[in-house]
């Protein structure tokens, strides 16, 4: 597979890569988003950052789907050429990261899991159809991606969360195209790797938001629990955008991860 579109920054021996949600792209990660891809950079750790295929700068190549986003991935890990390969996967990016360490885990030495669940919804069927329809209906109504964004993401976000976090997220989603979001939404509508938590043997940190509604704190406390040895920390004063919301406390909170199990050298 081709690689897709990514950005990189810094040096070292552990390759960190990125792993954007469903309204997200690459540049959620930079200055103007998180700052992770900085953050991380100068901490000594080679950070890349990609476009899943059908965002951003990334070919579709077909219609985007779980199996086209994590051979993504395996490419990019394959590039890097690294001594050692982490993923840090928000949301959508969790599910992806999920599904790689189940379909190829001598590919990933590290694993940092953000406002993400090991399934999507329940296992009746009706809370994912009815997601995914209250998702899609300011689509169907003609609002465009744009108008998604100006109507979904502050309900993502924590209370009193601030302009430019609001305004970052809103730019990044409103950049993705509106099929590549159906398709996405489609691919991860029936993710379900709760069964395979227990065979995760890489370290392992679930990082939840206070506010997260989309990825309860309890959900991901669960998901830890799954984990042999995973580390759970929750984040105060953030919802599902945690990385926007609160980039400082985001970015330490992984830096100190990384520190403890891959020092950068």
């Amino acid at each position: 597979m081709s690689l897709p579109s990514f950005i990189e920054q810094g040096r070292g021996g552990t390759a960190v890569l990125l792993l954007h949600g469903i309204g997200g792209g690459k540049s959620i990660w930079g200055e103007q988003g998180s700052g992770a891809l900085a953050a991380l950079a100068a901490a000594g750790y080679r950070t890349l950052a990609l476009d899943f295929p059908g965002y951003g700068e990334s070919l579709a190549l077909g219609e985007p789907s779980l199996d086209s986003m994590v051979r993504a991935v395996l490419s990019l890990i394959d590039h890097a050429q690294a001594q050692r390969a982490v993923l840090v996967g928000h949301s959508m990016g969790g599910m992806v990261a999920q599904e790689l360490l189940k379909r190829a885990p001598q590919a990933v030495q590290g694993l940092v899991l953000t406002c993400t669940s090991p399934a999507f919804g329940k296992s009746d069927g009706a809370w994912q159809a009815r997601f995914v329809a209250e998702r899609l209906a300011p689509l169907d109504a003609g609002l465009g991606m744009a108008g998604m964004a100006n109507l979904l993401v502050p309900g993502l976000v924590a209370p009193h969360a601030s302009a430019s976090a609001l305004e970052s997220a809103r730019a990044v989603m409103s950049r993705v195209p509106e099929a590549t979001y159906r398709a996405a939404l489609r691919a991860i509508a029936a993710f379900d790797r709760r069964e395979a938590l227990v065979d995760i043997r890489v370290p392992t940190l679930c990082l939840a938001a206070e506010h997260d509604h989309t990825a309860s704190p309890e959900v991901m406390r669960r998901m830890a629990g799954r984990i042999p040895d995973a580390e759970f920390v929750c984040l105060g004063n953030a919802g599902h955008i945690a990385n926007v919301e609160q980039p400082q406390a985001f970015n330490d909170t992984v830096l100190d991860f990384l520190q403890r199990h891959f020092p950068a050298r």
